[in-house]
This record gives structure tokens, sequence and C-alpha cells, in this order.
């Protein structure tokens, strides 16, 4: 989903290329629906080679949902950069994002975030009969959140759901009961940037056929905190919201100013 085309659309142009690069990370150019289809194909692909294979499941593939948190993590840190490179699929989680390809003349289709995005997949589970295995929050929360889910999409299969954590200790324990569950999908709630870094290092060995990182999706859907309301949602300021609800965020928005920085710097670049 990544190679890019050289072609250089106008501004008010719908992107027509396969990705965009935002400072160095390339956001694919997809929108929901478009989204979900390739989910149903690698699940697809992934219960089919299982089958051929004789119940050895396909290697993972991984979501990243990426916001501009991401991005400036990307630029420091190396590792975290070749972990969102090896994704199979970088969808923009953030009117930051939209705003930044905006700078360099293309409009990606839409955000496709954990928060919201996590409903489209369940109503789309519910419909193909994939096995959603929810992993990760505080404890309890991931069997709320998918019993809510399960309740609003009848016939929602849910797999399983357990808290866990990303440390090494309990590996072992999350491997034997996916194996158990037989997913085709894993929602992994453990916050960024510890969830894309632990689909990284286990996606060679995790049984599924799409894992995906969704932040704090889990809460929200179980009611443990309280979205922003919808109208701040369209205009882009939920980011806001979560401050003002949680001001422990600031260290972590204090990112928002430094990828604006450097994305108008690119943007300038793009136009000489």
């Amino acid at each position: 989903m990544s190679t890019p085309n050289s072609a250089q659309p106008s501004p008010s142009s719908l992107c027509d290329l396969q990705s965009v690069d935002i400072l160095g990370v390339r956001i694919d150019c997809i929108d929901t629906g478009q989204f979900l289809d390739q989910l149903n194909r690698w699940v697809e692909q992934s219960r089919a080679q299982e089958f051929a294979s004789a119940g050895v499941a396909a290697l993972s593939h991984q979501v990243c949902t990426v916001n501009p948190e991401f991005v400036v993590d990307a630029m420091r840190d190396l590792s975290f950069a070749q972990v969102l490179r090896r994704a199979d699929l970088r969808v923009a989680d953030g009117v930051g994002i939209l705003w930044a390809a905006r700078m360099q003349g293309f409009r990606l289709p839409e955000r496709i975030t954990g928060s919201d995005g996590i409903y489209r997949i369940c109503d789309r589970a519910a419909e193909e009969g994939w096995r959603v295995f929810f992993l990760g929050a505080a404890p309890g929360v991931a069997a709320r959140a998918a019993k809510s889910l399960s309740d609003r999409y009848p016939g929602l299969v849910i797999a399983g759901a357990y808290a866990g954590s990303p440390q090494d200790r309990d590996w072992p324990i999350i491997l034997r009961t996916l194996r158990a569950a037989s997913p085709d999908v894993l929602l992994v709630a453990f916050g960024h940037p510890r969830q894309d870094v632990w689909i990284d290092r286990h996606r060679a060995d995790l049984p599924v056929g799409v894992a995906i990182g969704v932040g704090g999706a889990f809460d929200f859907v179980a009611g443990v905190t309280a979205r922003a309301p919808l109208w701040i949602r369209r205009l882009g300021l939920e980011w806001m919201h979560r401050l003002a609800k949680e001001p422990w965020r600031w260290r972590r928005m204090s990112k928002l100013p430094v990828f604006a920085a450097h994305a108008v710097q690119q943007a300038l670049r793009s136009r000489r």
C-alpha cells in the first residue's frame, strides 16, 4: 500500500497517490470502506493459508493509526520509525495528519481512528463472521467493551477479552490465550507507542489475520472515559477536550506544535 505515484495532484483533488510522506512516515490514502475491505481480504487470506497449512496461521498483518504524536516519536526514535515502516497499513488518525497532507497539496480521504474505527470494524465483523479478540486496557475493561459491542452488533463473534500487558512476562499467557481463541482480528489497547511496538515484535507468532492498535478505544466503549461531544470532534479539537479532562497529557500534547512546525517546513520545501 506504500508505493508512491509520481503524479502530483492539484491541492483541490483527492489524493491519487497510494501513500503520502508526512515527515518521513508514509500515510496510506484510504477511506473507511477501503480499509474494511482490506481487513476482509487479510482475514480471508489468513483463514485460507491456515487451512492449507494444517492449522498453521499466516504472518499477521499490522495496522497503525497514525496521529501527529506518532510522527514526532518516529522523528526522534529510529526504532519506532522502523515499526511504522514495517506496518502493512498506516492510516490517518488525527486532523493534524490531514492538515499536513493538505499543506503539501494532497487531500487524504478521511480520518480512520481507533476510537471510531472500532465500531466500524465490529459492524463489519458481525456481517462477515470475523472472530474479534480484545486485548489490553485495565482489568475488566476489555470484557466490558466487548460486551457493549456485541450488544450493539448482533452476530458479532467475541473470540475473547484479556487485559494483559506489553511486558515480556505476559507474552506466554497471551499467546496461549490467543491460540485457544483462534481470532481473526486482534484489537490491542496498550496505548501508543507500546501497542504498536508490541504487535511488531510478536507479529510473526500472533495467530491472527490482522492486529490493530486502538489506543484508548476500549475505555471509550466501556464508558470508563467520556469522549468529547460530537461537535468538538467534528472541529478536530478532541485533543483539547482530552487535555482539559486529563491535564497529565500535556507532555504528549506538547508534541503538536513540534509537528506543526516541521510540517510547515516540509510543505515549504515541497514547493521549491
